[in-house]
């Protein structure tokens, strides 16, 4: 899925520092990606280690990783699709707040695919209440559904605003598509909590630490994926009809700094491993001073092409911040 901070397109350096740092073989280590988002980093390991620990503050990323790191078994349940799929439409809270209609301007999804996915929704929650599918199905069914649903949302990358006429792909049909996911024989575990809160009960062997960069809060800019993962009541606000969103430190200028050295101080970790962009609140002499309290330190960078709401490439440098901790 489109989502702002990706590390899709640097797996291949990140795992080559690891590797480097840790050695090749990772088997007995258990990794943990602490700023999961679309669960890019931890998928990418999830075969090479012996478990992955995932978490997100944000409830939508939850759901992700929740199915394609926390499933490890085949999940048979290709009726199901076929059964959503086949549903008609239903005029649900997505058609009535975020499709355009007699009560409604807001046009994050075509009509059509905003009444699928109230269609969709509600029936995945019949089948869970019913208990006519377990939890890891649960899951699976709602991680493809966002998935899905984002694919065909009428918007320029993220969901801020809508734009002013549906473009082509947000006319094409909704059609629930299964999400991918690693088979292995793990047992691992994803949380949805506040990472600073969650890192004082968590060990293990290798931390990666993803924190957002700037000021954007993810919650405001993925509320809409937030609400079809909870589909709660509530009162959209606004001319976006955003919901209640997560405000973290780690967007705040004057906390970020604190919230990032209580984090390195409290991982029980032998290894952490910190993206950060040079776009960034904190300069990267910034954290490699606080870094440097707990460990041996070094870091790596990598420019590549970062490509923002408007598409406009430019080009920024990665930072992977390390230290080894003492």
């Amino acid at each position: 899925m489109n989502y702002i901070g990706s590390k899709k397109k640097l797996i291949a350096f990140i795992k080559e520092t690891v590797y480097e740092e840790v050695g090749y073989n990772l088997k007995e280590q258990v990794f943990c990606d602490l700023f999961a988002g679309s669960g890019a980093v931890g998928r990418a390991f999830k075969k090479e280690v012996k478990a992955v620990i995932s978490n997100d503050l944000e409830y939508f990323s939850y759901v992700l990783n929740r199915h394609c790191i926390a499933n490890c078994k085949k999940i048979e349940c290709q009726d199901l699709f076929d059964e959503l799929n086949a549903l008609d439409g239903v005029e649900g809270f997505i058609f009535r707040h975020y499709a355009k209609n007699t009560k409604n301007e807001r046009e994050y999804f075509s009509a059509q695919n905003a009444k699928k996915i109230d269609a969709m929704r509600e029936r995945i929650e019949h089948y869970y209440s019913c208990k006519r599918i377990d939890e890891d199905s649960y899951f699976y069914l709602l991680s493809s559904l966002i998935a899905s649903a984002d694919k065909v949302a009428n918007t320029a990358s993220v969901y801020g605003s809508y734009l002013k006429y549906l473009k082509p792909l947000a006319q094409k049909k909704l059609i629930l598509e299964p999400s991918e996911y690693e088979l292995t024989n793990q047992s691992n575990r994803v949380y949805n909590t506040d990472a600073s809160e969650l890192i004082v009960m968590l060990h293990g062997d290798i931390l990666y630490v993803d924190p957002p960069y700037n000021v954007r809060q993810y919650g405001a800019d993925y509320h809409l994926l937030n609400t079809i993962a909870l589909y709660d009541e509530f009162t959209p606000q606004g001319k976006t009809g955003r919901r209640e969103y997560n405000r973290s430190n780690f967007c705040k200028k004057n906390g970020i700094k604190n919230a990032l050295e209580e984090l390195i101080k409290n991982a029980k970790f032998r290894y952490v491993f910190m993206s950060y962009s040079s776009d960034g609140i904190l300069s990267s002499e910034t954290i490699a001073n606080l870094m440097k309290q707990y460990g041996t330190y070094r870091c790596k960078s990598m420019a590549h092409k970062y490509f923002g709401q408007k598409k406009s490439a430019r080009t920024t440098v990665e930072y992977l911040h390390i230290v080894k901790k003492w």
